[in-house]
């Protein structure tokens, strides 16, 4: 990512490819969206007041991980997680789907509603274990707060920009296909 900008900045007319999983959260995001219009509208609204569309970002990636697990960890040294005993040299890893849904960490864990994030201080920077979208501490994502700024200003340019609507009545399939990452089985 680092030598996209670096090149970037270099010749501003590099072109770069936006490929399909360049746009797994943005589609998700959207596809919740219209299957509830309701919140659709009332997110249009909001961008009118602020700028902005966080809390969106938050719980679509929340709610529709790129990937299921993190990347494995080897424990060091022997140690005690939440009151299991890890011998050093342990592969430990983390399910983060699984954490997203919990119900004792989430209301209504499988309902998209970004109002559950007004008033917490939970974020993605990784700091907040009942989110980590990047992951945490050394081996997080370097490219996360560019990540973050390009889903927040695609969302607000488009929820912003077009009347957004299914095209018939009925609900929009959100199955996915698990593997290295979760993407949609019906693209929308």
């Amino acid at each position: 990512m680092l030598d996209v900008l670096l090149q970037l900045s270099e010749d501003p007319n590099l072109e770069v490819k936006l490929q399909r999983h360049g746009v797994k959260t943005f589609t998700q995001v959207v596809s919740e969206g219209l299957k509830k219009p309701e919140i659709l509208g009332k997110a249009t609204e909001e961008l009118d007041r602020v700028i902005g569309s966080k809390r969106w970002v938050e719980e679509a990636m929340r709610l529709h991980p790129v990937a299921p697990m993190l990347v494995p960890r080897v424990a060091r040294q022997d140690c005690k997680v939440a009151g299991y005993d890890i011998p050093k040299g342990t592969r430990a890893l983390v399910n983060i789907w699984t954490i997203r849904r919990d119900p004792n960490i989430w209301d209504n864990p499988n309902e998209f509603w970004p109002d559950r994030f007004i008033g917490k201080s939970i974020d993605v920077k990784g700091h907040d274990f009942q989110l980590l979208p990047f992951g945490s501490g050394r081996r997080k994502c370097p490219g996360y707060p560019l990540a973050i700024k390009v889903v927040q200003t695609s969302l607000a340019n488009v929820l912003h920009g077009f009347t957004w609507k299914l095209p018939t009545e009925g609900d929009l399939n959100m199955e996915k296909i698990f593997g290295l990452s979760t993407p949609k089985r019906y693209p929308t």
